[in-house]
């Protein structure tokens, strides 16, 4: 494949990221509301990060050089490290809070599906990014991974609240997620990416 056919791949990836995301956080508003969940809430935030990432990677797809590239490793850096900081304390405050949402089945089928579009997603711009040598798409593949897990995590905590009545489990499993993030962003930064 070319390298034009390739780039063309890689930004068609990026636009679908950037819909999909800008219609779950109208979605995930309205189930978290509804819900009153701090889960559903917090993963409209990822969606946030997802389309900043999404947009760092356009902007660096639409130029080139290694200085532009280490640029936007670090912004998606940055929002990893938002993430990570943003889970950890949400995870920790609803623990220590012992908050229990409602059930939300409008969540639980965004999240279902989310969780499969990301995946998808992610294999896209990861194989894309190694065809094109290009650091900064397959970053971003992870930061999609990273929201495809976050997305399968609360869709577990979402189920087992409503089957068992398990509140925990969302916060619990945002920590799993928390070590990933720092681990992205130590290698960003140590400049193994």
């Amino acid at each position: 494949m070319s390298r034009a056919a390739l780039l063309r791949r890689g930004f068609t990836l990026e636009y679908i990221t950037l819909g999909w995301n800008l219609i779950g956080i109208v979605v995930l508003a309205v189930a978290a509301l509804s819900a009153r969940s701090v889960a559903l809430a917090g993963f409209a935030l990822d969606s946030l990060i997802e389309i900043g990432a999404s947009t760092v990677v356009v902007w660096e797809l639409s130029g080139s050089g290694e200085v532009r590239q280490r640029r936007a490793l670090r912004l998606i850096g940055v929002g990893f490290t938002a993430l990570g900081v943003y889970l950890l304390v949400q995870s920790t405050w609803v623990l220590a809070a012992g908050f229990r949402p409602h059930h939300s089945p409008l969540g639980i089928g965004w999240t279902a599906v989310t969780a499969g579009v990301m995946f998808a997603l992610a294999a896209g711009k990861t194989r894309t990014g190694a065809a094109l040598d290009n650091p900064v798409l397959k970053t971003e593949g992870r930061v999609t991974l990273i929201d495809g897990l976050l997305a399968a995590a609360v869709l577990l905590g979402l189920v087992l609240n409503a089957a068992l009545g398990w509140w925990w489990a969302d916060p619990a499993a945002g920590y799993v997620l928390v070590y990933y993030a720092a681990r992205e962003v130590r290698e960003i930064y140590s400049g193994d990416h």
